[in-house]
């Protein structure tokens, strides 16, 4: 099905494509929230795009010798107005894809108003909102991180093995916190775990004492709070330790990183949470190319990142072509194979096979495998804060 509504749009971006890519470097977009609550992570996630960028780039090997060029614009995760005319100037000034964007509310936004009409290819590394399972894409629009219809039955679960009775809920008013919530809530009441109460809370505010207060009036064991690191969540957290309302923060995807720990510390040494990741083969071969790199690997969704922008340049070169429509038709091919297993780093290797008319099968960092709707199958990693630090416990 992607494949028929692609070939509806090859009219749109055949054009378009040519005159931006033939005889010039190859524009490739990346529009990650660098301003927001969760700036303190997308620097990395970028590098590591701009890592698989510039290894396809300095191979040689891309389309004969083509060079990349990145443009960047700013999601702010939470403005879909403003990041929708961030992807609008990408589009203007000739990005021929997107790695990109990150928050579930504005990558829905630039997909369904931006990408989408203009036939551009984006992938989200990190974008999980159910609600975008279901996107009338045609196919332009994947991700590498695994949908939050797995991430909160994951969550939950972690919850259940870790004998938490009861918990209050509190989320980020939007399309990813109300969809994370909405899974995380079914699936721990089916593990027989009391819920308290779910509340919604705004990002942005510079005190959270009445929702603190409101969730601490209902009780519980501990608090899940799925949000985000740099604002809300993170408010939440403050207003419960300086109120003594709760100790133990169940943490999603959004709120796990270095900023965090950074702000609390030893205070949250009860505290857990999941995020999609991997021990594989791929994401120790990615921690190495990335420390090569000069790259901090360790953050969220760094992996899926280099992914993304990886597999970008592999359906390119398995098109043999910029061109827009291209490159989307041929990313399911090189994300799922079959043909030879690529890691980070094999980026030359790759392309070079592709060159010459063979197949491959990109594992890269997170072990990708696409649904047939193009978003990531993934697995999750379980972390717990020790010593002021997150840990790795295992992978789930």
């Amino acid at each position: 099905m992607k494949k028929l509504l692609i070939a509806a749009f090859m009219f749109v971006s055949t054009f378009t494509s040519n005159l931006f890519a033939d005889g010039h470097a190859i524009k490739m977009g990346i529009i990650l929230g660098f301003t927001g609550p969760i700036e303190s992570l997308t620097p990395a996630m970028r590098d590591s795009a701009k890592l698989a960028f510039s290894e396809a780039s300095n191979s040689g090997s891309l389309l004969g010798g083509k060079k990349i060029t990145v443009i960047e614009g700013d999601s702010t995760c939470v403005d879909s107005a403003a990041a929708q005319a961030a992807a609008e100037k990408l589009v203007a000034d000739g990005v021929v894809a997107i790695m990109g964007a990150d928050c579930s509310g504005v990558t829905g936004a630039i997909a369904s108003n931006v990408a989408v009409p203009n036939g551009v290819t984006m992938i989200s590394p990190s974008a999980t909102s159910p609600g975008l399972t279901g996107l009338d894409d045609k196919g332009f629009f994947f991700r590498t991180a695994p949908s939050d219809a797995r991430g909160g039955q994951i969550l939950a679960d972690i919850t259940k093995d870790r004998k938490i009775k009861s918990v209050a809920i509190t989320y980020t008013n939007n399309d990813y916190g109300k969809g994370l919530a909405d899974v995380y809530e079914a699936a721990v009441k089916a593990h027989g775990i009391k819920v308290t109460t779910v509340a919604a809370h705004e990002d942005g505010k510079a005190d959270y004492t009445a929702e603190v207060s409101t969730l601490a009036s209902a009780g519980g064991d501990a608090i899940a709070v799925i949000g985000y690191l740099d604002q809300g969540g993170k408010g939440i957290i403050q207003g419960s330790l300086d109120s003594g309302a709760f100790d133990t923060f169940i943490l999603s995807d959004g709120m796990i990183g270095d900023s965090l720990t950074d702000a609390f510390g030893k205070n949250l040494n009860k505290s857990f949470g999941s995020l999609p990741g991997s021990t594989g083969k791929g994401a120790g071969v990615f921690a190495k190319v990335a420390k090569d790199g000069g790259i901090d690997s360790s953050g969220p969704y760094t992996g899926e990142s280099y992914d993304a922008a990886a597999l970008l340049v592999l359906a390119m070169q398995a098109g043999g072509s910029a061109d827009r429509a291209s490159i989307a038709k041929n990313v399911m091919s090189v994300a799922n194979g079959p043909g030879k297993k690529i890691y980070p780093g094999e980026l030359k290797k790759a392309l070079d096979l592709l060159a010459n008319g063979k197949a491959v099968d990109y594992e890269g960092a997170t072990g990708v495998s696409f649904t047939d709707v193009g978003e990531a199958f993934g697995s999750f990693l379980e972390k717990e804060i020790k010593g002021g630090k997150f840990k790795t416990k295992k992978q789930r």
